[in-house]
């Protein structure tokens, strides 16, 4: 299972692994000024950009972005985080060190999930209907990208996505079709920072319990001013926090 990367810098490397209809290049906001004393490698999860007809499920794709990166400080948003999670659980030898913004380990509720898993396919049969714009248009329309300015939401590299592939990922790397890892975490021994936007309450009491069910090698922090996308909404902020979880 082959992931289409590239990198910039030199010295300890960061994986950054993007959210989902984003690609690797999502990261530019940030990877300029880690990239001073950094090699950063950006990987195109599964069912995007250059690994658009990568069809993997998160266990699967977890461990092939581990793969892929080698061994190194891994940097999750959203479904990357959840794919930087899998990964850390299925292959954890590589993984020095784990940041994981905007994660959620799992639904716990069955009938909850169940709803999450319909929901999506109905989005994945949408975005294979209606094609890959229109299907953006709609995406970044919901709450939870309010604040997230357009210039930020980097429309034209989101469009390098294929409706397939958004489908494929939609389908298999859902959070409504994973298996809840609440009760795994806690055999995570690298040290992890945990993200959220302070604007994300969702996602800050998420972030909040798992560092809890983590233990003390766990850290959560919040970027002020931000939303769920915190790296692309306040990305000096976020650099500043990153940068200063790894000096420590």
């Amino acid at each position: 299972m082959q992931l289409a990367t590239e990198s910039t810098g030199t010295g300890p490397r960061l994986v950054l692994v993007h959210g989902f209809t984003q690609t690797g290049r999502s990261w530019r906001r940030v990877t300029g000024a880690l990239a001073v004393d950094h090699e950063v490698v950006t990987v195109d999860a599964p069912g995007h950009g250059g690994s658009s007809e990568v069809d993997a499920d998160l266990w699967e794709g977890g461990a092939a972005i581990v793969a892929a990166g080698g061994a190194g400080t891994y940097v999750g948003y959203s479904m990357g985080a959840r794919f930087a999670l899998f990964g850390t659980l299925a292959r954890p030898e590589p993984v020095d060190a784990l940041v994981l913004l905007g994660v959620n380990p799992g639904i716990e509720d069955a009938t909850e999930r169940a709803a999450r898993a319909a929901a999506d396919a109905a989005l994945a049969a949408s975005v294979e209907a209606d094609g890959v714009n229109a299907f953006l248009a709609r995406w970044l329309a919901q709450p939870l990208f309010a604040s997230l300015p357009a210039d930020a939401a980097d429309i034209d590299d989101r469009r390098r996505n294929t409706a397939a592939g958004l489908a494929s990922s939609l389908r298999r790397a859902t959070v409504g079709r994973q298996q809840p890892v609440w009760d795994r975490v806690s055999a995570i021994a690298v040290p992890v920072l945990v993200v959220a936007g302070d604007r994300d309450a969702k996602f800050r009491a998420i972030g909040e319990r798992l560092v809890a069910a983590i233990g003390p090698n766990a850290t959560f922090a919040t970027v002020p001013g931000a939303g769920h996308a915190a790296h692309l909404e306040q990305p000096d902020a976020f650099v500043g926090l990153l940068r200063g979880w790894l000096r420590r």
